[in-house]
């Protein structure tokens, strides 16, 4: 009696994240948010802090329970966030994750340094929204500055004048001011961004990892996945190395060939669960030619930005994260593996709801992530709708558009969790 006596006085417990996280007085349109720290359900600053052993080793199974229950308090989101993308090892000592974070920050800074040698705007403070270099590899002047080269390619045009720029340095080059552009268009209803060091932080992360994969690159939509994460996580270099982890599991989303894009498996996907948890409302949408599901194209893209606040776009990304969290997902990062064969008990007692029904599963080859059944959930959500108006493919797309702002997110994750089953039932059954 006495804990929850506690919990209910627990000061952390009544900040109003809308006051960590404002919006602009001049941006009233944004939509308002609904997640507000709950004693008992929301994992706390205090609750954080006991889940560690003296060694600092971490009770997984206590971590995701709490935040399945209701996502996580506004002042640890960074550090938790860190454990459910797979930063660190559940079973990592405080003293091995010291050593760890070190190492990558020093990691960082060498890639920051390697990319500044190439433009020196990265790690510069500025965010550049101008193209910088020629598809050529030609340096581009910059107007502002009476006919000489840009700031940015100091050195390019020396270096072009004896010798052509490695392709992959010229592609990333390219890059950069679609970044510049994008990070001016990103929450810009947040009091954050009006700081331009924040900005310019955004763009350097963005930047540096456009370079380290330079499969992907950069598209658009990454610096809204990215922005959460820049805010949260007040080391730049811990910010960088969480965002990577992040684009593992979403980065064949942004995979694309000439004719098509990677997010569409995804919708091909969504097309199949639809089809077998609601044959008659996938067969409506068939007949309006959206059977394809590319109205539900950017909810998969940018995972929900825009159908959420920002502050529920976070709880809804940690109860998604806590319900797919699988133990050993920091040690099949560091591996490449990308997928746990474990399923004994004491390890399905550490993983999210929809991991152990993944894992308990008989059919374990095919991995969908559980944004493309929350995606299914919004949708079914609709279904009265949908089959009753939607007299057309513009329908369809008005009647999903009205949910920004107005969908619960933890309610989504539960029915998204139902769907989940009864797909799994259905797919076994077939």
């Amino acid at each position: 009696m006495m804990f929850l006596a506690c919990c209910y006085n627990d000061p952390d417990m009544l900040i109003d994240p809308d006051t960590i996280y404002p919006t602009r007085a001049d941006c009233p349109e944004a939509p308002k948010s609904r997640f507000k720290p709950q004693p008992r359900r929301t994992l706390s600053p205090r609750r954080w802090k006991l889940l560690f052993n003296e060694e600092g080793c971490l009770d997984a199974a206590g971590m995701i329970k709490r935040v399945q229950r209701g996502g996580i308090h506004p002042n640890i989101k960074g550090e938790v966030w860190e454990y459910l993308l797979g930063c660190y090892d559940p079973k990592s000592t405080t003293e091995q994750r010291n050593q760890l974070r070190q190492q990558r920050r020093l990691e960082y800074e060498k890639l920051k340094s390697k990319c500044r040698e190439m433009d020196t705007t990265v790690g510069s403070g500025r965010v550049i929204t101008m193209p910088v270099i020629t598809e050529d590899g030609q340096p581009i002047e910059d107007p502002n500055s009476n006919g000489g080269a840009r700031a940015s390619s100091v050195g390019v045009e020396q270096q072009t004048s004896n010798s052509t720029l490695p392709k992959e340095v010229i592609q990333w080059k390219l890059l950069l001011h679609q970044i510049g552009l994008d990070v001016n268009r990103t929450d810009r209803t947040l009091v954050y961004y009006e700081s331009q060091e924040n900005l310019a932080r955004l763009w350097d992360i963005l930047s540096v990892y456009a370079w380290v994969d330079n499969d992907i690159g950069y598209c658009q939509g990454m610096s809204d996945l990215c922005s959460p994460i820049s805010i949260i996580l007040e080391h730049e270099a811990d910010a960088f190395w969480c965002f990577e982890r992040l684009m593992r599991r979403v980065r064949d989303n942004f995979k694309s060939t000439s004719t098509s894009i990677g997010v569409r498996s995804q919708l091909t996907t969504l097309s199949s669960i639809m089809k077998a948890v609601d044959p008659k409302l996938h067969e409506h949408l068939e007949n309006l030619d959206g059977g394809e599901y590319l109205f539900a194209f950017r909810m998969l893209m940018v995972l929900f930005r825009r159908e959420f606040s920002f502050i529920d776009t976070m709880y809804l990304w940690e109860l998604m994260w806590s319900m797919e969290y699988n133990p050993g997902l920091f040690s099949m990062l560091e591996s490449n593996t990308g997928t746990s064969n474990a399923s004994d008990e004491n390890t399905l007692k550490q993983c999210g709801k929809f991991e152990k029904k993944n894992l308990q599963a008989a059919k374990k080859e095919e991995q969908i992530p559980l944004s493309v059944f929350v995606v299914a959930s919004v949708i079914e959500a609709k279904n009265k709708r949908l089959m009753g108006e939607a007299k057309g493919l513009d329908d369809v797309v008005k009647i999903l558009n009205e949910i920004t702002g107005s969908i619960d997110a933890k309610k989504a994750c539960r029915g998204a969790l139902t769907i989940h089953e009864k797909y799994l039932t259905t797919v076994k059954a077939s």
